[in-house]
């Protein structure tokens, strides 16, 4: 199976950018932090079939303000619910919200941030002897 969250971290680069948003979206939280940056991480999902897997994906959007954090937040959602195409080679079917945008700010720095859940159905690959 693709790498879900590269090939959803890869879109949303050039999807922000696209969108006049140019921030960081990343695995893993950068040190030193942005002010403003997007987290994808992958929490869970099931393989659908044997060429199909559902994962489960959080997203996290920090920014310097709450209402920023809540706008980022809100952008990222509506370019995830556009990600159904090929992206980088990798065909996905379709998007899910599966948890709906909410507060959660930084547990170690108290910086602003919103979180939502996310279930993308993206097509793998058959291995061959």
């Amino acid at each position: 199976m693709p790498d879900a969250v590269a090939v959803v971290t890869g879109y949303l680069r050039g999807a922000l950018a696209a969108a006049g948003d140019p921030v960081p979206v990343v695995s893993r939280i950068p040190n030193p932090r942005p002010p403003r940056f997007v987290r994808v991480q992958r929490i869970g999902g099931l393989r659908q079939t044997v060429v199909s897997d559902r994962p489960r994906l959080d997203f996290h959007a920090w920014a310097e303000t709450e209402a920023n954090a809540a706008d980022l937040a809100e952008l990222v959602r509506a370019l995830v619910a556009a990600v159904p195409g090929v992206r980088n080679g990798v065909a996905v079917y379709s998007a899910r919200e599966v948890g709906g945008p909410m507060w959660l700010p930084d547990s170690e720095t108290s910086a602003p941030r919103f979180a939502f859940a996310v279930e993308i159905h993206m097509r793998g690959r058959v291995l061959t002897d």
